[in-house]
């Protein structure tokens, strides 16, 4: 089905302040291909208004759809692909693209080649890069080249190797001390957005009242300015132990293993196509059949 015609809100990076600025919160959430963007795009609330104000293309695209054991093996060129067929089914929210491990790491105009590829090849509006103030000559360089940058702070799945796992940050006065300092830093070099991912909700909190720009929270608690969620995870089509600040709003991977069971069970006892889901010869198809010459055998 084609998107319907009427005019819609754009999300916009300013739109995205502004709403800060009223004190609304901002709904994110990831989409990996070109249905489920089509699915986040067109979600509305029940008084009809949009639901989704962001999505992001996660490097989380390596565990989620590619199977992979953590982020860090998906390519620049794995993310394109999926940047691009997400940008199809987008209309309205704003789309970033997460910067995968080894994309930002090597120089300055490396970082900004790979970038200017997210933004021109793959038409994302955005990128997102994990770490602290040692990236922030990269942010400035990018912000420079007119790339919108969002940040991404506490855990970072793509320091899973220094971080010693996926565990909570943050959880003294040091590292608390550290992701603040970090956080500042960002703000200063221009990231219109903060990721703030599994840090104690109060330093998120903290964060959220010390920044301009709006923060976003995966298990950062409920003060952060807007929340991001792994589609899948929301679904409840995640395979594995989903973290604890994750919340399925429905069972999607039991619900369509039920639908997949009947399939199967329809076909075996030759009630699937039933005749009102199969084509028919017309009449006169039929009759010049019937009415032709037996051939011999």
């Amino acid at each position: 089905m084609d998107h319907e015609i009427e005019a819609v809100s754009k999300s916009t990076v300013p739109g995205l302040l502004e709403k800060k600025l009223r004190g609304e919160r901002i709904t994110c959430l990831t989409a990996y291909d070109y249905p489920t963007a089509r699915l986040v795009d067109e979600a509305r609330l029940p008084t009809g208004e949009y639901a989704i104000d962001l999505v992001l293309v996660g490097d989380s695209l390596a565990q989620v759809v590619l199977g992979y054991d953590s982020t860090l093996p998906v390519t620049v060129t794995e993310m394109l692909h999926h940047v691009r067929a997400v940008r199809r089914g987008l209309r309205r929210c704003l789309l970033v693209a997460d910067m995968p491990y080894g994309a930002f790491h090597r120089s300055e105009d490396d970082t900004l080649a790979n970038a200017l590829r997210f933004i021109k090849e793959g038409g994302a509006e955005a990128v997102k890069i994990e770490g602290g103030e040692r990236r922030a000559p990269l942010i400035g360089r990018l912000v420079e080249a007119e790339i919108p940058v969002m940040g991404h702070l506490g855990l970072t799945p793509q320091s899973v190797n220094t971080q010693g796992g996926y565990h909570l940050q943050g959880k003294n006065l040091e590292s608390s001390e550290r992701i603040l300092t970090d956080a500042l830093a960002l703000e200063e070099a221009g990231v219109f957005a903060l990721v703030l991912e599994g840090i104690p909700r109060e330093l998120a909190a903290l964060i959220t009242t010390r920044l301009r720009i709006p923060t976003i929270g995966i298990g950062a608690g409920p003060d952060c300015d807007g929340q991001i969620l792994v589609l899948h995870d929301l679904l409840g089509f995640s395979y594995g132990t989903p973290a604890k600040f994750v919340r399925p709003y429905m069972d999607l991977k039991q619900t369509a293993g039920e639908a997949l069971g009947r399939f199967a069970e329809d076909v075996r006892a030759g009630g699937y196509p039933a005749d009102q889901e199969s084509y028919h010869w017309s009449r006169a198809v039929r009759e010049q059949f019937e009415e032709r010459p037996a051939r011999r055998r």
